[in-house]
């Protein structure tokens, strides 16, 4: 740790978290209501469309997109150099790939968010890190929060240059910080018109080839200053600025990702984004919107994973029939391409959700990244094991021995990152979860808080029960119970939809009972129990998707577009889902959680170690976490700007 790292309670960064969430519900929720227990169907159906101009914008785009991802782009070649060749990035500039979300006013392309997920996807099956690159610059780089949160006049610098030339970054993790940002080190000091940033940011993703940086920095409080976490747009190439190492993961092996030092570097105070303060509520509502882009990738990687399966499987020939013939293959074919289906539903609606921004999408974008990133490993997984040996062997080498290059173990090494980008597995349960019990927290959080007044309690207890009195009658019976409801969802001739629907229904009711029994149980200590929350949370994202589905496979059938196909592929993925919420809604109370912190607490202390002798460790010395104190770079400097 350095020498400058805050220390804090873990109270304290809960405090400084929650003070960066949204605090309020402007615009209806569709997930929301549906951890509430209301099965909100008008907020998502009929499914909503984009415009007709929109279309036509997009569709050209991703016509010239296809055109070179199939002529410049060597996946294969960025896999064995483990870098996106200069020639494709400029390429990919004077397509205008670097300004699709930006407005044409400003040199961009001005594509929807649908449209955007869209080329992501595409260009993402060709090279992951191509897609990771684009995705980067311009999801959570500088474009998006200047949108959001920019003045004119840095609207009117920077994002021309991010249209057409430059290539950004966003800087927020540290060596010793990552979804704990209470203890960010690196510091942005006033100092007249200007501020001076000392500190050193980890896994900078585009970090080696940017050229402009959002950067988060700590601001001292001070007279005239009201300090906390501060957003910054910062030139690449500033003095005291030194990318001091490009990492190497077992995935994207193309990706411009590194350590950058920040030493004395001073950054005009009109380069700031936003007020001081305000940089964790930036960066997490840019990302409402950005973490869509993840999941398009999800999607495109389902596709190609469900053709490769069908053409494999149905050559590779088991005991004289193709190996798809056999059940325990075709199972695994099967949930490929029913999640394909679901995960395209749930991006599809969600940014439509977004381009039409009549609703908020906070929960509904972070469940499609947890769900998207976990169900595409899963997906890839399978692929590997359908293709047997040949799915562990490289495509370099099934080239050389004369077989067709399928890059199925690198697809799986690829995507393995999606469970940990922007905000892991575990961290999108806890905030996806503060969000579903939000409306209980407002209410009754002053009653299970053990440091407040009884006055506040008192009151506090006079809301619940109001609420409470309104709300919890409601869970007890609904639409769901009632044969013949959702029935627009039953078209003769095709599978029966509407009995997926109602489930979805009863099942939001009994979420809901089951949140508001485990919040009398715990109280205060609710928010310890991650276990549990995380299976709210899953049960929630498994709902969603199949309210998705259902609402695309009629969409589907209403527009006459393969229909038929769509209601049997929706009905496969609601049956495969229901069992896996049955399952879930088992784990909330049967489970080994006490029995694992039990276990833990004894590897923690040393009492099984033991079990670890006779195996040596082939780890190298060096420190868990490096040193990151401030100072100058004691480094060659890796940046290399693509001009």
């Amino acid at each position: 740790m350095s020498a400058t790292q805050p220390k804090v309670t873990e109270r304290e960064a809960r405090q400084v978290a929650e003070a960066a969430r949204e605090q309020d519900w402007r615009k209806p929720s569709f997930a929301k209501e549906l951890f509430l227990g209301r099965f909100r169907l008008d907020l998502i159906h009929p499914h909503p469309l984009p415009a007709d101009e929109d279309v036509r914008r997009g569709e050209a785009f991703l016509a010239r997109l296809r055109e070179f991802c199939e002529t410049r782009i060597d996946g294969a070649l960025i896999e064995r150099e483990a870098k996106i060749p200069d020639e494709t990035v400029r390429g990919l500039k004077e397509l205008g790939a670097l300004g699709m979300k930006i407005d044409p006013k400003y040199g961009g392309l001005g594509l929807t968010q649908v449209y955007y997920n869209k080329a992501l996807a595409l260009v993402g099956s060709v090279s992951p890190a191509i897609g990771a690159l684009l995705s980067a610059h311009q999801s959570i780089g500088v474009p998006q929060p200047l949108k959001m949160f920019g003045t004119q006049e840095q609207k009117d610098a920077y994002l021309p240059r991010c249209a057409t030339t430059a290539i950004s970054a966003f800087l927020l993790t540290e060596p010793d910080v990552g979804s704990d940002p209470a203890r960010l080190a690196t510091t942005a000091v006033p100092d007249g018109d200007d501020y001076v940033l000392d500190g050193v940011k980890l896994w900078t993703t585009n970090g080696v080839v940017a050229d402009l940086l959002v950067v988060m920095a700590r601001v001292p409080k001070s007279e005239n200053h009201r300090g906390g976490i501060t957003a910054f747009v910062v030139e690449a190439d500033s003095p005291g600025i030194t990318v001091e190492h490009r990492n190497a993961f077992m995935g994207l092996r193309g990706l411009e990702n590194g350590v950058t030092r920040f030493h004395q570097v001073r950054v005009p105070a009109a380069q700031r984004i936003g007020a001081e303060g305000a940089g964790l509520k930036i960066a997490l509502t840019t990302l409402n919107t950005g973490r869509l882009s993840l999941p398009a990738m999800c999607v495109g990687a389902g596709k190609w994973c469900l053709k490769i399966a069908r053409e494999w499987s149905g050559v590779r020939e088991q005991w004289g029939r193709p190996v798809a013939r056999h059940e325990a293959v075709g199972a695994k074919i099967s949930f490929i391409a029913a999640t394909t289906f679901a995960l395209e539903a749930v991006v599809d609606l969600a940014s439509q959700m977004a381009d039409e921004d009549r609703n908020d999408i906070r929960i509904e974008a972070a469940l499609a990244k947890l769900y998207g990133s976990e169900m595409a490993c899963l997906m890839a997984d399978e692929l590997v094991q359908i293709r047997g040996g040949r799915g562990f062997e490289t495509a370099e080498s099934l080239a050389a021995r004369g077989e067709r290059a399928v890059p199925a173990e690198q697809m799986l090494r690829d995507l393995r990152i999606n469970r940990i980008f922007e905000g892991s597995t575990e961290i999108m349960h806890l905030l996806i979860a503060r969000e579903a019990v939000d409306a209980h927290l407002s209410v009754a959080g002053d009653l299970i808080d053990p440091e407040k007044a009884l006055g506040d309690k008192a009151k506090a207890g006079a809301r619940a029960a109001g609420f409470y009195a309104r709300w919890l009658p409601k869970l007890a019976t609904g639409p769901g119970q009632v044969p013949g409801t959702y029935r627009a969802f039953h078209p003769g001739g095709h599978p029966d939809l509407s009995t997926h629907l109602r489930y979805v229904e009863r099942s939001a009711r009994k979420l809901a009972r089951s949140t508001f029994y485990a919040m009398s149980r715990w109280q205060g200590r609710m928010e310890t129990k991650q276990g549990f929350l995380g299976r709210i949370v899953d049960i929630g994202a498994e709902l969603f998707a199949m309210s998705a589905a259902c609402v695309r496979a009629e969409h589907l059938r209403a527009t006459g577009a393969h229909g038929r196909e769509a209601y049997q592929l929706a009905d496969a993925f609601c049956e495969q889902s229901r069992l896996r919420v049955e399952e879930l809604f088992g784990r909330l109370w049967s489970n080994t959680d006490d029995l694992d912190r039990k276990v833990v607490a004894g590897v923690l202390s040393g009492t099984y170690t033991w079990l670890e002798e006779g195996v040596l460790d082939p780890s190298g010395d060096g420190p868990w976490i490096a040193d990151a104190t401030p100072g100058p770079s004691t480094r060659k400097n890796a940046h290399r700007p693509i001009r």
